[in-house]
Order: C-alpha cells, then structure tokens, then sequence
C-alpha cells in the first residue's frame, strides 16, 4: 500500500466531479463511515467518503479514548458482545500499534468478596480475548494496590481499602485514528471530503443507481454524485439522511449523552486507571491517565435532541466529580477541571424503554427498499467487524461484485515497527517541516510543524479542526487551547492563502467556540 498525500481541496472537487460513477459512497466521517470507507477501498471499489463537518467532528471524537471488551457486558452476561469486542481490540493494537497501547486498570476492592468477584469475572476476560490478550489479569495486596494507584482513596463509605484486581486494556487516540483511517482511505485510492454536506439521495431507478445532492460548506456551490451503493453512517444523524432517501421512515435512534472532565495529572499520579465497577446511574465510571492528564468519565443520559456541539449540563458535571471524589483521595472541584466535553451516542430503539441503559450498544445494520444501507449504533472498538458486515451485505445484496475483506489484517496509516508516537511513519517527515521547534500548546504537544502538516496532509480546514482533532489542545486544556488559536489561526491562514480578515475571524470564532468547553 503506497502512501499517498490528500490534493489540495479544488483538486479533490475536480477529482470527484470527473468520476462519473462512485461504486461505494459513505456519508459520514466518524469511526463507522470511515471504517466502511477503508474496508470497500481495500477490496478494490472505487470508494468516496463525504462528511458534512469535519471527520471525527460529533460522537467520534468524544469517547472514553479506551479500546475495549466492556466490562460492563460482562457482568450483564453478553458474552458474545464481549469476546467479540476483544478479538476487535486485539486486531486492533497489531493494525495500529502506533495508536493503541496496554493499560492498566485498577479495581478497588473496599469489601471482602470485592477481590474475588472482579477477579473471577476480569479472568474470563481474559480467557475471551485468546491469543490477542493484551495482559493477564491478577489480584493486587494493599501494598501493591498503593504503589500503583497512590491517589487511590484509602476508604469508601466506611470501608477500608484492601486491594484491588488489575486488568489490561487498550487505550487509543480517538480522533487520530480517525485521521489515520481517512489517510488510509487515500493510501488504498479512495477519496474523502470534509465540510461537504448530503443534502439530498434518491433512486434513479433507469440505472438503479443512487443519485447524491451534495453542497460544499466552504462555498456554497452544489454538485451530484453517482454511486451503485450508498451507505448512511452519519451516527445519531442517521435518522434525518434515511428520510431522504425514504420519506416516512421510522426513526431508530434514541441518543443518549455521556459527559468526560479532563483534570490535571496530579489527580492520578499513575500510569494505571481506575475502574470504579458500578455508578448510582449504573454504569461503570473511569479515572484515565491520557496525554499527561486525567480524564473522568462518562454518564448517561437521555436527550430528545441532536445539537452538533452538546453541552454537559451541570447534573452530569457535579455527578462525575462527586463520584470521582468517593474514589480518590484528592477530591477535585470545579475549580481544577481543565476542560468538558459530551458527545452524543447513536443507541439503538429496541423495546421502546426511555432508559437508555436498556437500549442497545450493538450496532445495527439496515437496508432500506432503495438499497442504501444504513449503519448505527456500536462503539470505536468494533469499528472494523460493523464496516466489514456492511460491505459484505453490499455484496450479498449484489450492489457489488464480490470481493474478500482485507482489513482483519491491514495495517493503518503510519503504523510501522519504529515507534513515533501517534503521528507513526510520518513523524521524521513532520520534523523537517518549518517550525518543528516552536511549541505552541505545550499541554498537547502542539508545534507550528504540526499545524502546517495538519493542512497539508490531513485536510485541516479551520483552527477548531487542528486543536480539537488534528491535536487535542482543546479536550485537554481549553484555556491553553484559546490563547494558542490566534497564532494556529495565522499559520493555517499562510498554508491557504486566506486573508487577514479570515484570520482574525477563525480565532475569535474558535475563542467563542472554546469557552463552552471551560467552567472557569
């Protein structure tokens, strides 16, 4: 697989305006759609990807950055989810060891049978994941417990701490993976715009073609797209892409919010998470070392809405850090959250229940009596098995020729054996561009090398592209992230010729923007 650098923005337009016919086209550019988008260019189709936004922009970029079995599965007794999400993990730490690492997460145990119940249960764990287990599980002392965990309170609601149980799973990057997939997409000949909306899908039922009405955001200007077979995994948005294409359907997505705090690493002071096994809203709770910070999350709640950009509310904040505050022995406030941010999980209806805890994690896969096949529902871990069913039922439904899935074994952009951090085979690239000396976020690493690459190669349109996703300045300290933007403002405005107005527009918007995402 060669590498190959995404055009410029007008040569990508010019690129899809001269294909007359797409014979995959995935609208939608989170974990699902850019996952479908790969699977079908690996297996040689001629494959488009288009997103409204930016990739990763909604739910994609928002998660808990844990590549995951689900303990929680388990102790409900799905075992089929969970030995089914384990093998995607461990495929996913060999195909993109540049993104993906072991973590260890910590169990505290506070009563007698607490060791022997997680220990027995994290055991079948690891017995499911196989061979592509990351690490054994294994019951910790008091002392140990202490020496790994040293923030770890020392009681919880009267009972004394007596050790813990220690588990292994993946940590990611999420939205650097994102882009990693959308790199790959290019690697394997396929195409992929952001800032390009659906506006419209319909049948020509001459060809049995689809017919895709799509308008660029950055200009206004419309344009059609052909394709033999379109795919919907647009997330919580599916709803609203499935009534075009057939006015009337039932809605099949209730969403729900969860809700993360990123705090100051002194919070943990461990290269281990914590695991708090059951919150008073019935999910599992984690205190996660990430990017030298600790990130607390995540809720669950019900909400009849879908705004782009969700705010938590302050029910959900104060829950987490009273929670947090039970299980660690520095109890942070609002006063040391460094930023907040809620994504929106596309749940599946099932039983018409208004909790979201009974409503499905799994994915589910539809097609509709025009022949688009919609994809929802699931979690990043299983990103590659959802976009593989897609593509086979695509074959199966013969709106493709049939060809093998490639991507059990397919390594993703930038993965290679030397490690470069998350930027992979591209780093020693990344150096030699201008400014790779020049910090400008110095809480995520951010330097103006990075900006400039973020442009040139990873289709950065916009200074919230670069410190939300192409970096995460903004999930980690968004106060850092605001004073940085004026200068990101300046270099992206260099890379594309924009004027000075536009620059000192693009900061003030991504200023305003950034402040939603402090309480301080």
């Amino acid at each position: 697989m060669q590498t190959r650098t995404p055009p410029h923005r007008a040569a990508l337009l010019r690129e899809v305006d001269q294909t007359p016919l797409f014979d995959v086209v995935v609208i939608g550019g989170g974990a699902s759609g850019l996952g479908t988008a790969v699977d079908a260019a690996s297996r040689g189709y001629r494959t488009l990807l288009l997103e409204a936004r930016d990739f990763a922009k909604g739910t994609s970029s928002k998660a808990t950055k844990l590549v995951h079995g689900g303990v929680r599965y388990l102790a409900q007794g799905n075992i089929p989810l969970v030995r089914e999400a384990l093998r995607e993990r461990g495929l996913l730490a060999r195909n993109a060891s540049h993104l993906v690492r072991a973590l260890g997460f910590i169990v505290p145990a506070y009563k007698l049978g607490d060791k022997l119940m997680y220990g027995a249960g994290l055991k079948l764990y690891d017995w499911l994941a196989g061979s592509l287990n990351l690490s054994a599980s294994r019951s910790l002392g008091l002392a140990e417990t202490r020496a790994r965990s040293p923030m770890l309170a020392e009681s919880l609601h009267g009972h004394a701490l007596r050790g813990g149980t220690l588990y292994f799973d993946g940590q990611f990057d999420d939205a650097r993976l994102a882009i990693a997939l959308m790199r790959t997409l290019f690697d394997l000949g396929g195409v992929a715009l952001n800032n390009a909306a659906v506006r419209g899908v319909e049948l020509d039922r001459t060809t049995g073609h689809h017919r895709l009405a799509v308008e660029d955001a950055e200009t206004g200007d419309r344009f059609t797209v052909s394709a033999r077979c379109v795919v919907n995994a647009t997330g919580v948005w599916v709803d609203s892409i499935r009534a075009m294409a057939e006015p009337g359907a039932r809605p099949i997505v209730a969403p729900s919010q969860g809700v993360h705090l990123t705090l100051p690493g002194r919070f943990l002071r461990s290269e281990s998470a914590i695991l708090v096994p059951k919150t008073t809203d019935g999910r599992v709770l984690f205190v996660v070392p990430w990017h030298g910070h600790t990130i607390v999350g995540t809720t669950d709640t019900p909400r009849d809405d879908l705004p782009l950009d969700p705010r938590a509310s302050d029910e959900d904040i104060d829950f987490i850090l009273a929670t947090a505050a039970d299980y660690l022995s520095v109890k942070p406030t609002r006063d040391d959250v460094l930023s907040v941010w809620a994504g929106l999980r596309p749940l599946v209806k099932s039983d018409g229940s208004a909790s979201t805890a009974s409503l499905s994690r799994e994915h589910t896969i539809e097609i509709n009596a025009t022949g688009m096949i919609t994809v929802t529902g699931g979690k990043w871990t299983t990103y590659r098995l959802m976009a593989q069913q897609v593509i086979d039922l695509a074959v199966t439904k013969r709106l493709l020729p049939a060809a093998p899935c490639r991507t059990a074994s397919l390594p993703l952009h930038g993965s290679t054996a030397e490690q470069h951090g998350h930027y992979g085979s591209d780093a020693p690239f990344i150096e030699r561009l201008p400014g790779a000396e020049n910090m400008l976020v110095r809480a995520s690493g951010l330097t103006e090398a990075q900006t400039r690459f973020a442009v040139r190669a990873e289709l950065a349109r916009c200074v919230e592209d670069v410190l939300a996703r192409r970096n995460r300045a903004l999930f980690l300290d968004a106060a850092a992230a605001r004073r940085a933007a004026p200068e990101v403002a300046r270099i992206i405005a260099e890379e594309l010729g924009k004027s000075a107005q536009w620059q000192s527009d693009e900061a003030a918007r991504f200023d305003a923007f950034a402040q939603t995402w402090m309480l301080r």
